[in-house]
């Protein structure tokens, strides 16, 4: 948090960053994306990278990145699908990949120029969404769950169950995400979050719409904010967010439900029509070197997957001693992915609206 405040009165008095002063952003007007050789452009979930990071890369190769964010897969597909208008990078979720990969949005990579995927681990790499890693590579995983302030809960949370307490009424954040949120809940009912039997959402949604009482709002990913400011007392938010307010927070905890989670990778992918293929590779190596994703992971507090960077003991400590960022192997076999569900997407679409409108949201 205290680096996006500096950053942001950075950008006030006219400082220049390649990160925190790009000139296009999601929800505003767009700039003119280059296509000059020596530009790359970049488009990324907000404070997700070092940016000591770029500059690396732009000192080293002797080019200039051009940094975009977005706040949503979403925002992200909605970017691309009407036809790249630019990008070189992008980062999808998981089962974004393979949906963007279906579509036809993402170009081919050429392994023979990341030559460090060799340093990921390989339980990261050819999954179900991407098998062979055709479209893409790990950039950082996390997991899907709960943040709170202990001092306002007046101890641990482990069970995503216990947040729906009466005694937690108006004071729980959930996210505005159909796919995490209705995940969870299917997990604790204990079916899988990918189902698309209608009953069991249905049952899902009704655990929602029973316990609304408890729920002060459907937040776009910054329940971790609302946490920080003592607006919400519990929020279900992604790991690494969470992680980063309580560098500044000491009352604030993360876990993972008993129950199980969603566990997460985003990914580096080229979009179709890229203008940089060959230079989006050489930054996707780049960020696989261990002094990199090492770089990268003690910044944003989400686990990496470069397993030479762990290895290397280039990790924090404290980080690599989290549980709630690299969770134990008694923890990961009660993780799941979620999964790209084509048509089926529309019912989770259809009970999230349901649910919405029941609630009054």
């Amino acid at each position: 948090m205290k680096r996006l405040l500096i950053l942001v009165l950075l950008f006030i008095i006219g400082v220049t960053f390649p990160v925190a002063c790009a000139a296009n952003r999601p929800g505003t007007s767009d700039g003119q994306l280059s296509r000059a050789s020596n530009v790359l452009n970049v488009y990324n979930w907000s404070t997700y990278i070092d940016p000591d990071v770029v500059r690396e890369f732009e000192q080293r190769f002797n080019v200039r990145v051009q940094y975009d964010t977005y706040d949503s897969n979403d925002t992200l597909l909605a970017k691309i699908q009407p036809g790249n208008p630019g990008y070189d990078i992008v980062v999808p979720t998981d089962d974004y990949v393979e949906s963007m990969a279906n579509q036809g949005l993402l170009e081919e990579l050429n392994h023979d120029n990341i030559p460090n995927l060799k340093n990921v681990d390989p339980r990261f790499l050819d999954n179900p969404f991407d098998p062979g890693n055709k479209y893409s590579v790990p950039y950082q995983w996390g997991t899907f769950g709960i943040g709170y302030n202990i001092q306002a809960t007046g101890g641990e949370i482990k069970s995503l169950r216990e947040i729906f307490d009466d005694k937690y009424r108006g004071r729980v954040a959930l996210m505005e995400d159909s796919r995490a949120m209705l995940g969870s809940v299917l997990i604790m009912l204990g079916y899988s979050p990918n189902t698309t039997n209608r009953q069991e959402l249905e049952e899902a949604r009704d655990f929602l719409v029973e316990h609304r009482s408890v729920v002060a709002t459907f937040a776009p990913d910054t329940g971790q904010d609302l946490l920080d400011q003592g607006e919400v007392d519990i929020a279900l938010e992604w790991s690494g967010d969470v992680f980063q307010v309580m560098e500044e927070n000491e009352n604030i905890r993360y876990v993972i439900p008993k129950e199980g989670a969603i566990i997460w990778t985003d990914n580096l992918a080229i979009p179709k029509d890229a203008p940089h293929k060959e230079l989006a590779e050489t930054f996707i190596n780049f960020i696989l070197e261990p002094e990199i994703g090492a770089a990268i992971s003690n910044y944003v507090k989400f686990g990496t997957p470069n397993k030479a960077a762990i290895e290397q003991g280039l990790i924090d400590e404290a980080d690599l001693a989290n549980p709630g960022i690299y969770p134990p192997d008694e923890t990961l076999e009660r993780l799941e992915y979620a999964r790209d569900l084509g048509r089926d997407t529309a019912l989770y679409d259809d009970i999230w609206t349901e649910l919405k409108v029941a609630i009054g949201s």
